[in-house]
């Protein structure tokens, strides 16, 4: 999959990625809009070319307030998101190069504000998807929001569980995106306490939508993928596991 050239869907707001970009950058309004006053963090996984964030922060009330950083494996996604992110004057706006699972890549900035965790869940196994969850308690503080998307056209539908497993672990539910729409868009608001970063950890191993479609059919189960935003790293594949 080349993850540079997948991004032009997002070029056509009537293109799947164009509508769900529309429902993530609506939840990113809405918990800055909520946000307290004073300087806000934000970290994002597979960032890609930070369309969803910047895409907001641009022309936002509380785009000083705000400090991020996105983790893209891609370079050329990297480079993307950095011209975006200068070309909309956001200073506070770091776009690093590397492995989006490794939790030392947010130490600076977390527990933060805002965790944006969007075409990740749709590309990992099921076990990966709920050890990243169970990470978002690290990487989230009390009060703070995650946003995310998982794709229900795999089977079994995973969003139901993506939700249980979020509020096992103290997230409350804001809002999630209609069942029709054939993806996942969700926000929760963290009302638990943080736990201490783990440094040296891995959160998941990015797989990929196509692989893990492939896989799916081989077992007989019909699935159509998700697309995510980027990638991680290294791809390793659970065999016979479920998106």
């Amino acid at each position: 999959m080349d993850w540079h050239e997948w991004h032009d869907a997002y070029d056509s707001p009537d293109s799947y990625l164009g509508r769900r970009l529309a429902l993530v950058q609506e939840r990113i309004r809405l918990a800055l809009d909520e946000a307290p006053p004073g300087p806000l963090t934000a970290v994002s996984l597979c960032a890609g070319q930070g369309r969803d964030l910047i895409g907001v922060l641009h022309d936002h009330p509380r785009r000083a307030d705000v400090r991020a950083r996105l983790v893209e494996l891609d370079e050329r996604n990297v480079a993307v998101a950095r011209a975006a992110a200068r070309a909309a004057g956001l200073p506070g706006v770091e776009v690093l190069a590397g492995d989006a699972s490794s939790t030392d890549h947010y130490a600076p900035l977390v527990p933060a504000d805002l965790v944006l965790v969007c075409g990740v869940l749709g590309n990992i196994v099921d076990a990966d998807v709920e050890r990243t969850i169970d990470h978002l308690t690290q990487l989230c503080r009390p009060g703070g929001t995650v946003v995310w998307t998982r794709t229900r056209h795999f089977a079994p539908d995973l969003v139901p569980q993506v939700c249980a497993w979020l509020e096992e672990r103290g997230f409350e539910r804001l809002w999630v995106s209609d069942p029709g729409l054939g993806y996942g868009v969700g926000a929760h608001r963290f009302a638990g306490a943080p736990r201490p970063l783990k440094p040296g950890e891995r959160m998941f191993d990015f797989v990929g939508y196509d692989t893990l479609r492939q896989a799916d059919l081989q077992t007989g189960l019909p699935t159509v993928p998700e697309p995510g935003r980027g990638r991680a790293g290294v791809i390793r594949q659970s065999a016979g596991s479920d998106v």
